[in-house]
């Protein structure tokens, strides 16, 4: 344990800078506009990088690395894919969400936002967003609560048990406290820790191993397929990697941070800032992979933990190649994008809770106090029960992802483009979509149809649904007035 007491000792007081940012972001919190959406404030850095470091989970850092280093470059189309998600995501929908979201109600959530555009007086609307942003978040809760136990557990000796309560308590302490300031000021920090981490460690694991030429002859005498994009692969599996860019468009943790942006001005540099994060820590997370096959396959002895668990490799290469402070400072990288991603999905459940159903249907009259203490409570309620989920220890951190993003990506995806792209969508096509791409996801993930990831066909139909159903009715002349009148906004600020 001595070995891991400067880590310890980096760990505690990055965690501890974390909740000081959120006991900072506090004294800024005056009320729920603040607590959700930070009082739309973000210029373009934090908009920038939080909305990267809330994307990029623990699976940046663990699952990715995890499956190039198993199985070589074939694993790669999901950056691909994600890159291209990501940037047509900020090139159609950022901007547009911004402004929709404004005149539409003020809306500070995304249930908030489809009742006020498409003028919803039932609810039904906002029941059933609600519903699905609590389903599929939990589970991604969880993802985020067992990539952190790992990553205790595999540094200082810990149970799994012990882990995952030490990994979910800094996160749940600061999103608690300072609410989205806080997440977004900490991923402000937590994105710059990341890709520190993924441009330092690649280049010194080449060094271990003898440079480009020495590495790039390893890994092809280990297997000279790891070269191989197209290696294993079939059309319907590149399909379903690239698919994952799909999810971008409906993932309520991403879409808060564009309209939490201070104006629509700052999205064109914010998206020019976040690609090229984004860009750099996605080749930087598929080079530690790679080497990794090179350095361990030079250095048996010490491969047994990255045997055992591949999703462990950037771990190992980080406690074996660095000074333990730097080590420490390497895998505090991974907490951050543990707590970055696991802060955002708290918050955007509780004020689902809190501005959705709270608000909504119980107390109407709540003070925003109340309303901000509520949403302190949902944090604490959501974290115990993605703690529950994530008890189980077979658990692998991609695939609890992949469910969720899927669930986002699908329900809410076609729904949010269309909504910001199309002014004769209505209501009812609205709810045709959510329902249809949620429902398409879970019964094609439990049937496993064509080996497809369920994401494609959830949101193909999804789509499909609003199109159709939207075409048998009529939007009303208010909500195509709105809709007009924020495009106009739009295009004159961008």
């Amino acid at each position: 344990m001595s070995a891991s007491n400067p880590t310890l000792i980096t760990f505690v007081i990055y965690i501890l800078a974390m909740v000081l940012i959120g006991f900072m972001a506090y004294r800024s919190t005056n009320n729920l506009s603040d607590y959700i959406l930070g009082g739309r404030s973000l210029g373009s850095v934090v908009t920038a990088l939080s909305a990267g470091a809330s994307d990029m989970s623990g699976w940046l850092l663990m699952g990715l690395p995890g499956a190039i280093y198993m199985s070589g470059l074939s694993e790669a189309w999901i950056a691909i894919g994600l890159i291209i998600g990501a940037y047509l995501n900020w090139l159609f929908v950022a901007g547009r969400l911004r402004v929709q979201t404004e005149y539409n109600g003020d809306a500070l959530t995304l249930p908030d936002y489809f009742t006020s555009r498409f003028e919803d007086k039932s609810g039904l609307l906002r029941i059933i967003s609600a519903v699905v942003i609590l389903v599929f978040f939990t589970i991604y809760c969880a993802s985020g609560i067992v990539a952190g136990a790992r990553l205790f557990e595999s540094t200082f000796g810990m149970s799994y048990e012990t882990a995952l309560w030490a990994g979910a308590a800094a996160t749940i302490a600061y999103t608690f406290v300072g609410g989205f300031l806080a997440v977004s000021w900490t991923d402000t920090v937590q994105a710059t820790l990341m890709i520190f981490a993924l441009i330092l460690t690649p280049i010194i694991v080449l060094l271990a191993t003898g440079g480009v030429d020495t590495t790039f002859l390893a890994i092809e005498a280990q297997d000279p397929s790891n070269f191989d994009m197209l290696k294993g692969t079939t059309f319907v599996g590149i399909i379903s990697l690239m698919g994952w860019g799909l999810g971008y468009f409906g993932q309520p943790h991403i879409l808060a941070r564009f309209m939490a942006a201070d104006s629509v001005k700052s999205i064109a540099k914010a998206r020019r800032i976040s690609m090229t994060w984004m860009i750099l820590c996605l080749v930087g997370t598929c080079a530690v992979g790679f080497f990794g096959i090179a350095y361990f396959s030079a250095h048996p002895d010490l491969a047994g933990p990255v045997t055992e668990n591949h999703e462990r490799v950037f771990i190992e290469l980080a406690k074996i190649l660095f000074n333990p402070w730097i080590a420490g400072v390497l895998l505090s990288a991974i907490l951050a994008a543990v707590m970055s991603t696991l802060s955002c999905q708290l918050l955007v459940c509780s004020s689902a809770l809190t501005e959705d159903f709270y608000k909504a249907f119980l107390r109407k009259s709540a003070s925003q106090l109340e309303l901000v203490w509520v949403g302190r409570l949902m944090v604490l309620a959501v974290a115990l029960i993605a703690i529950g989920i994530a008890a189980n220890p077979e658990n692998k951190v991609l695939g609890l992802v992949s469910y969720a993003w899927a669930g986002f990506g699908a329900a809410f995806g076609p729904v949010v483009l269309i909504s910001v792209l199309w002014k004769g969508m209505t209501r009812n096509g609205a709810l045709a979509g959510i329902l249809v791409g949620a429902i398409t996801v879970v019964v094609w993930k439990h049937f496993a149809l064509l080996g497809l990831y369920e994401i494609i066909p959830g949101f193909i139909l999804g789509a499909l649904a609003i199109v159709l159903v939207s075409t048998l009715g009529r939007p009303s002349q208010g909500m195509v007035a709105r809709f007009e009148k924020a495009d106009e906004a739009f295009k004159k600020g961008h």
